[in-house]
């Protein structure tokens, strides 16, 4: 009669003797201590910095276009109200309307345009904004280590605006302090993407 097998715990203790298995260890402090420099998350300063310039550049392009709109839609409102204050009556005045609604549409179209342009096709093809060319950062893609596509490009991008617009923004980019071990933010966590040192 064959020997019963011995029972599937003492097997497991059997081979850890031998040293067959490798004991559990804890996650080292730093797990990127191997990692070449491109694949370890970037520096909180130089995001900052990349951060800044993005930002001026986009406002800079986003205002060069809202400003004669925005002009437009203003004084567009002001004939309406001064009209009604001519007729020494008190009526209502609608400063929304197809005019300046039109023209604040405008401005919406162009900060899309400008975000895509200037945030989005470049972190797809190339993984970087201008801002993050300039102090040595890229977005990867956490599984592939590759520039993200145009889909989780955008998806970041989405997210950080719409956190901003909702007034949450500072702490969804905040929250990359304190996230262990990629240092992501809200929008890279949405689209699967790191900041890395180029």
């Amino acid at each position: 009669m064959p020997a019963q097998p011995a029972p599937w715990a003492e097997q497991v203790h059997e081979l850890a003797r031998e040293g067959a298995v490798t004991p559990w260890r804890p996650v080292a402090d730093d797990p990127f201590g191997s990692a070449r420099a491109q694949e370890r998350p970037g520096g909180l300063t130089r995001r900052f910095a990349a951060r800044v310039v993005d930002t001026v550049l986009f406002a800079a392009v986003t205002g060069a276009a809202a400003l004669p709109l925005g002009s437009a839609a203003y004084h567009h409102a002001k004939d309406k109200v001064d009209a009604a204050k001519l007729t020494g009556e008190t009526v209502k005045v609608w400063l929304l309307d197809a005019t300046t609604g039109a023209e604040l549409a405008a401005v919406a179209v162009v900060a899309v345009l400008a975000g895509v342009l200037l945030e989005v096709l470049p972190t797809a093809r190339w993984g970087r904004t201008l801002g993050k060319k300039l102090v040595g950062l890229q977005v990867l893609d956490i599984e592939a280590q590759q520039p993200p596509g145009f889909g989780a490009s955008l998806r970041r991008w989405l997210t950080r605006s719409v956190l901003n617009l909702l007034v949450v923004g500072v702490l969804g980019v905040a929250w990359c302090i304190f996230d262990r071990p990629w240092r992501q933010g809200w929008h890279d966590k949405a689209s699967r993407t790191f900041v890395a040192s180029a």
